[in-house]
């Protein structure tokens, strides 16, 4: 058995790491942290988890992490894992890090959409954990960054079809929609209840901190600069994220050359499903699932593809991929833990 700590374990990625991670066959989850409730039963925060989860909230201890694990998440803000993974890869345990804080190749590229580094150094051994792109990287992986809600909805049908040059970079567009829960616990007026409900509006509109992330990705897979245009939007639902991206074809495609390349791309990868023409994906078929739903439609007139995925934000954007980063780089089933039916309604 793998053992398993959590480090910031009552936010929301935290407790959702922790409920995939009991019921993970692979898993013994043997310690948890929190530095609001320490000394807290999980169960008397999230009530959900009573008679599943037993566990007590402790303080951070680096020495004590080190000796109760062999896969430490760090389900933390940003800034704050820079601060503790070099003491914990001193004492040879591997990590997954939830944060942007191990996401990046280029340390610039990090300063300038968050703050300085204190681990640097560290950045050039760190793999994107994207495992339907970087799985043979992340096998031989101590330290993932794992990706971003934003980032993991825009990027799965991306990335296949640059590759493959059907599309042209310089003309991406991406919109997307994501429930509140992705701004995470702590309290703000912009998740209070009566400013989200009945409400639907785009902010940090071409200024969101994960635009760099999917810029340095996308670069990656054409080899060149890639600038995408971002918009997000928050929706009055509590989990969920649908993206829509819309890019110019560089040659002439049918819809069967766009399927065939995402098929060929994605085969035999199991979190994937590729919608049937004409029903498009929706955030409600994905919900408490690692599932990426990617649809499509060809915009012949204006020789354009626009794509369409579907995620949960707290599971494929960041819960559920961390556990699947950690199947990949202890040689398990990559689906091991993350196979529950989605909910059907």
């Amino acid at each position: 058995m793998i053992k398993a700590a959590v480090v910031g374990a009552t936010g929301y990625a935290g407790a959702e790491l922790v409920r995939i991670l009991a019921g993970h066959p692979g898993v013994d989850l043997t310690m948890i942290t929190s530095r609001q409730y320490a000394g807290e039963r999980l169960d008397a925060v999230y009530p959900a988890l009573a008679g599943q989860v037993n566990l007590v909230c402790e303080a951070y201890d680096p020495a004590k992490l080190g000796a109760a694990a062999d896969v430490i998440f760090m389900a933390l803000p940003h800034k704050l894992p820079m601060a503790f993974v070099p003491d914990l890869l001193a004492q040879g345990v591997k990590i997954v890090d939830l944060s942007a804080d191990f996401r990046f190749q280029d340390i610039a590229a990090y300063e300038s959409a968050y703050q300085p580094h204190s681990a640097g150094e560290l950045l050039k051994e760190s793999v994107y954990g994207l495992c339907e792109v970087y799985a043979e990287q992340i096998k031989a992986a101590r330290l993932i960054g794992n990706p971003g809600c934003y980032p993991t909805s825009v990027l799965l049908p991306l990335v296949p079809l640059l590759k493959a040059g059907w599309l042209d970079p310089a003309t991406l567009i991406a919109d997307s929609k994501s429930g509140v829960s992705g701004a995470g616990r702590p309290l703000s007026l912009a998740t209070h209840f009566c400013e989200v409900h009945e409400s639907f509006k785009a902010y940090k509109v071409a200024q969101h901190r994960h635009n760099p992330e999917m810029n340095e990705v996308l670069s990656d897979a054409v080899r060149a600069a890639v600038h995408i245009t971002f918009v997000p939007h928050l929706v009055p639902m509590s989990r969920g994220m649908q993206t829509t991206v819309y890019a110019n074809l560089k040659r002439e495609a049918s819809p069967d050359d766009i399927r065939t390349c995402l098929e060929t791309f994605y085969n035999d990868r199991p979190f994937i499903r590729l919608r049937p023409d004409g029903q498009p994906p929706d955030s409600a078929h994905v919900r408490g699932s690692n599932f990426c739903d990617i649809g499509f439609r060809l915009d012949t007139a204006a020789k354009r593809l626009i794509l369409l995925s579907a995620i949960d934000n707290l599971v494929k954007g960041a819960a559920g991929q961390a556990v699947q980063n950690m199947n990949l780089m202890f040689g398990l089933d990559e689906t091991a833990g993350l196979l529950p039916v989605p909910y059907p309604i």
